[in-house]
């Protein structure tokens, strides 16, 4: 049974909890004692400079990686030494800074290759794409949902950088996850494209959990309803936008302090 809290005299389900995970590359301490725990349906932003840990995070929490200590909890179950496709079978479904998609085929067959992947159809060689309808009908509706249906038959390389990254979270949506990762999903958009994705992630169901990193703190706070500032692989500061905005600590970080990403 998922892990529930007291507040404000409410039952708050915990989605995810990391609990003093290290990560250590040989001599290199990337992680330190991190600590953070979300809520179920909350949208929470990782921020923080180069080199803070931000995507190592994601990494562990993805099961790319292993923490060196620590642990990982979803919905009170230990994943910390899951692999990444049983934590996708457990609800967890993730965005890469790299739009990770088919350039070559349609956007429709984008959606349907991902709908497909999640069913028994994907051992079935003998028959075409085309005659599983269902699938074809539930991958328009995903497009129509999100406003994309229009440009279902062009392929994905003629699409925007800012559709691309849509058609990525919506792949992520397919699958109907628990949790929700989005690594950079505004990373390289213009003003204009950040403004379809701003609102879509707004938009998702609010039963969805959503972590995402960002390196623009004001589209964070626009995203967020609340944000953790990661510094060298710990977790410097948490709380919401008037909090963070008001954390002198914070303030410091953001003063040009630069290095490696991490």
């Amino acid at each position: 049974m998922a892990k529930t809290v007291k507040k404000a005299d409410r039952a708050i389900m915990i989605a995810l909890q990391i609990d003093n995970v290290d990560v250590r590359f040989g001599g290199l301490q990337v992680l330190t004692m991190c600590r953070l725990s979300i809520e179920a349906g909350e949208k929470r932003a990782i921020i923080g400079p180069n080199g803070a840990g931000k995507t190592t995070l994601f990494n562990v929490i993805s099961g790319i990686i292993m923490p060196s200590a620590g642990k990982v909890l979803s919905f009170d179950q230990d994943i910390t030494r899951s692999p990444a496709h049983v934590r996708a079978m457990h609800g967890l479904a993730r965005t890469f800074q790299i739009t990770n998609l088919f350039n070559n085929l349609s956007v429709l067959e984008n959606i349907i290759l991902g709908l497909q992947a999640l069913t028994s159809t994907k051992y079935i060689f003998y028959r075409t794409t085309s005659s599983f309808t269902e699938l074809i009908d539930n991958a328009v509706s995903l497009l129509r949902t999100w406003g994309l249906e229009d440009k279902k038959d062009r392929p994905v390389r003629s699409l925007s950088h800012g559709e691309q990254r849509q058609l990525e979270i919506i792949l992520a949506l397919a699958s109907r996850p628990k949790i929700l990762l989005l690594d950079e999903p505004t990373q390289g958009l213009s003003t204009a494209e950040t403004a379809l994705v701003v609102p879509m992630v707004r938009s998702l169901d609010p039963s969805t959990t959503v972590l995402f990193i960002e390196h623009d703190m004001d589209v964070a706070f626009q995203m967020a309803d609340k944000i953790t500032v990661l510094y060298y692989g710990s977790v410097l500061a948490e709380g919401t936008e008037d909090e963070i905005r008001g954390n002198p600590n914070v303030a410091e970080v953001y003063l040009g302090l630069e290095g490696d990403n991490a």
